[in-house]
C-alpha cells in the first residue's frame, strides 16, 4: 500500500479571503515503510504573507518571490500523489487550500479526492485520545517522536514527524528489510538460497519421562489451585 504523508504552509488560514499554499512537502510511506521518496516544493504565493502566519512558519516574502507558482508545480505533484492514500493531520485545511488552487487555476481536477484517498490523523488520534491535546506536537511527546529540530512549523519536517507518528499510533512501522535483501536477487551482497536435503535425515522426538509428567501434574495442580479453576488445557495427550 502507498501512502503520502502531506503538509502544507499557507500565508494564512482562510483561502476564501484569498489566502494561498506557499509550501508542500510529502514523505511516502510503502508497506507501511518510510521510504526515501520524496516531494518538496516552494511556491510564490503572489501575495503578502500574512504577520500570524510568519510567526508560526518563518517564511517570508522576500524568500518567496523567485519560487515557482502552483501552476509550474501542480502537474508534478499531482503525479506524486496520484492513487495513493494521503495522511493529513487536520486534512479539512490542507485539503481546502489544495481544492481552492485547483479551481483558482481552472485545472481538470477540481478535488484531489478525485486522484487518491485521505486519512486524517487528527480524528484517528482523537478517537484513540479523547478528551487529550492532539496536536502533532502532543502527539509527538506521547509516541517518543523527536521533534526538537521544530523550531517552525514546515511542511516537510512536520510530514516526516507525521509519518513516524502515524506509523507509531497505528502499530509501528512494518520489519526492517535486510541490506542484503534490499540489494536485489542479483546484486551484490544478495541473500543465496540453498535448499536444504532432508534424504536420510531421522527427526528424534523424546517422550516425556515419569519424572517430568509428575512434574507438569503438580505444576497444572499449582495454577488450578492458585486461580480457582482447572486448568483448560488435559494433563495428558488423547
Amino acid at each position: 500500500m502507498r501512502q503520502i504523508v502531506l503538509d502544507t504552509e499557507t500565508t494564512g488560514l482562510e483561502p476564501r479571503e484569498g489566502h494561498r499554499i506557499i509550501e508542500i512537502g510529502c514523505i511516502e510511506i510503502l508497506d507501511r515503510r518510510i521510504t526515501r521518496n520524496s516531494f518538496h516544493t516552494y511556491i510564490n504565493p503572489e501575495r503578502e504573507v500574512d504577520p500570524g502566519a510568519l510567526e508560526v512558519h518563518g517564511i517570508d516574502n522576500r524568500f518567496l518571490r523567485d519560487k515557482r507558482r502552483f501552476a509550474e508545480v501542480v502537474g508534478e505533484f499531482l503525479e506524486f500523489i496520484h492513487g495513493a492514500e494521503l495522511v493529513i493531520h487536520n486534512a479539512a485545511f490542507d485539503v481546502g487550500f489544495l481544492n481552492h488552487e485547483l479551481k483558482k487555476m481552472q485545472h481538470a481536477v477540481q478535488d484531489i479526492h478525485g486522484v487518491c484517498s485521505v486519512l486524517d490523523t487528527l480524528e484517528l488520534a482523537r478517537r484513540q485520545h479523547p478528551g487529550q491535546k492532539n496536536s502533532l506536537d502532543a502527539l509527538c511527546k506521547r509516541y517518543s517522536v523527536d521533534n526538537s529540530g521544530r523550531e517552525y512549523h514546515g511542511a516537510l519536517l512536520d510530514a516526516q514527524l507525521l509519518a513516524e507518528v502515524y506509523l507509531a499510533m497505528t502499530g509501528g512501522q512494518a520489519a526492517l528489510v535486510l541490506d542484503a535483501q534490499a540489494a536485489g536477487a542479483s546484486g551484490a551482497g544478495a541473500i543465496k538460497v540453498r535448499k536444504l536435503d532432508r534424504t536420510g535425515l531421522t527427526l528424534v522426538v523424546p517422550a516425556a519421562s515419569e519424572a517430568e509428567r509428575a512434574a507438569h501434574a503438580a505444576k497444572l495442580q499449582e495454577i488450578a489451585k492458585a486461580s480457582g479453576a482447572p486448568a483448560l488445557w488435559p494433563q495428558e495427550e488423547p
